[in-house]
């Protein structure tokens, strides 16, 4: 079997009606520090919620004064750069992807420190930002997989400070081996 019809076949399996009923209710920061490899203060995911393996998840980020780049964007009226919000919302996939892939292959992340595979961020389209998120926003980043061929997977990202949407993008990611 070719290296291509072996990574469909697996992402078909990943993407089962048994395998997306699988969910978890929520990971903490020290839980997604196990699926990526993102730190402080480039970690932008404090915390996921809702997650349905294979499928979906809400990553969630909040936004303090704190942040580093409110030094310089804007200094006198502060707004977390777009392109940091899609960012957690390629976070918020990737921890995702790991994690599902990782509840399938039999892992148990409290036993491993990191991932044996990586998700490394290939392209945005449609890119929105609606309005503007300030210090004390509580992000809400909905990511939703569109869909998944071979190793490349698909993601919609809703970005949402209370029920407003603030950022919209697709994006794709490619899933590799770290070895």
């Amino acid at each position: 079997m070719q290296n291509s019809a072996l990574a469909e076949k697996k992402t078909a399996e990943i993407l089962t009606p048994d395998f997306s009923v699988k969910s978890i209710e929520s990971l903490d920061v020290q839980e997604i520090m196990k699926l990526i490899p993102h730190r402080y203060p480039f970690l932008l995911v404090d915390r996921m919620e809702d997650l349905h393996l294979g499928q979906s998840a809400i990553g969630i980020k909040n936004v303090s004064m704190n942040e580093w780049f409110f030094q310089g964007h804007f200094p006198t009226h502060p707004i977390m750069p777009g392109v940091l919000i899609i960012e957690a919302m390629a976070q918020t996939a990737g921890a995702l992807v790991v994690k599902t892939l990782q509840v399938q292959n039999g892992k148990d992340t409290e036993q491993t420190d990191g991932a044996d595979i990586m998700v490394y961020f290939m392209s945005v389209e449609e890119a929105k930002f609606r309005k503007p998120v300030v210090p004390g926003d509580v992000l809400r980043l909905h990511v939703t997989k569109d869909r998944a061929r071979g190793n490349i997977w698909r993601f919609k990202g809703l970005a949402f400070v209370g029920d407003t949407l603030v950022s919209e993008a697709s994006f794709m990611a490619m899933i590799v081996d770290k070895k």
